[in-house]
């Protein structure tokens, strides 16, 4: 099988956060089965900036091509260029992404050449209206659901929240849910703690979406003397505003900011956190309570995100993102046996959220596509399955 995987940013565009670390690892999962021959087709940014191409280490086994980035944010002609024979080439097209360049001609061309396209939005669909350009938005989304008119389009979800809240937007096309994986390290070791000794960490893309001023103020009215690593990056101005939130609410010794994090800086922390905290307004997935998970740290999670099984599977918390019930939590999570819970979401993330059980359930969408378009080449096609996989 022959998979094409298009996306605006690829490795190492950290400035985009989670997605970015997701898809590589999705692609070095996925390029890992004999019956897949795998390229990616991309361009060079990264946020403000662009990728320096000559320190990028070639993947081991699938292609990955980089078009230059002529204008912000993401706009290659070089890749239209190259667009319609990668796709000729292609079996089956993955498309990442909503609001960008590549979206529009990926599926026009799609359309035209009649190959099946999974598209992967990342949560765009649910937020992308609340941010700047509403109207421009919604224009895109029209033109989007036109082109997947041909019934070959299925948006691949990570949550049936998303799903259902995406459903709106594009009705064209088919759903199905597909949680993605992640990688599976040597979990931390349980480190003693002192009465009152609670490190709890935080770690993605500084932005109001993500909570970290409810976060702040949870920290003033928690019981506990806990400690704040905030991990990730954002813009400038944003970041000043958070640290003058801290300075405000006199928390210069608890919460200490690090950057972005990644290899063993990003491994460092996770050991030496007893909590991880995702107080986000919004997530599509939230990798970052797969990766706590899988490293042995038990989760605090809002309820804005789609970790309710943190409950079920007795290795978390999922609360309101509301600060007092942020205090509440820490405060409860601060008596609970963490080494155990850490362990039984590590055997969660064993038992649902490896990358190889992940694939092999996307290889099943794109064999099903692909069957349904030779079958039913220039007819309606019948409805694939759209429940969580």
């Amino acid at each position: 099988m022959k998979v094409l995987f298009v996306t605006p940013s690829f490795y190492p565009a950290t400035s985009y956060g989670g997605p970015t670390f997701v898809n590589r690892a999705f692609c070095d999962a996925l390029a890992k089965d004999e019956a897949v021959e795998l390229r990616v087709l991309t361009t060079d940014a990264n946020g403000p900036n662009r990728i320096d191409l000559t320190s990028v280490e070639a993947a081991a086994v699938y292609e990955v091509n980089y078009c230059r980035r002529r204008l912000p944010p993401d706009i290659a002609p070089g890749l239209l260029r190259r667009l319609p024979k990668m796709i000729r080439w292609a079996d089956v097209v993955h498309l990442n992404g909503v609001y960008s360049f590549t979206t529009i001609p990926t599926l026009a061309l799609c359309r035209l050449m009649r190959r099946p396209v999974v598209w992967s939005p990342h949560g765009a669909l649910q937020t992308g209206r609340q941010g700047s350009h509403p109207r421009r938005k919604k224009l895109f989304e029209k033109i989007c659901d036109a082109l997947c008119a041909n019934d070959l389009v299925m948006i691949h979800s990570m949550s049936l929240e998303e799903q259902q809240e995406s459903l709106p937007q594009i009705r064209n096309a088919r759903y199905a849910v597909v949680r993605y994986g992640t990688e599976l390290p040597e979990p931390k070791r349980p480190r003693s703690r002192a009465p009152g000794d609670l490190r709890l960490l935080f770690v993605g893309r500084l932005h109001p979406i993500k909570g970290l001023e409810n976060l702040f103020a949870a920290l003033t009215l928690t019981k506990q003397q806990a400690t704040l690593a905030v991990c990730g990056e954002g813009s400038s101005a944003y970041k000043a505003q958070l640290r003058a939130r801290v300075r405000e609410l006199g928390l210069d010794e608890r919460v200490h900011f690090h950057g972005s994090v990644s290899g063993e800086s990003k491994e460092q922390q996770f050991r030496a956190a007893d909590i991880c905290v995702v107080p986000s307004f919004r997530e599509s997935f939230g990798l970052v309570v797969a990766e706590a998970l899988a490293r042995g740290v038990p989760v605090i999670a809002a309820q804005e995100t789609p970790w309710q099984g943190l409950v079920q599977e007795r290795c978390g918390l999922w609360v309101s993102n509301e600060p007092a019930e942020l205090a509440r939590a820490i405060d409860r999570a601060a008596t609970m046996p963490l080494a155990e819970m850490g362990s039984r979401g590590r055997a969660w993330m064993e038992r649902e959220f490896s990358w190889e059980l992940v694939t092999g359930k996307m290889l099943h969408q794109y064999d099903a596509l692909m069957e349904a378009g030779s079958k039913f080449d220039g007819q309606a096609l019948p409805q694939l399955t759209s429940r969580e996989s």
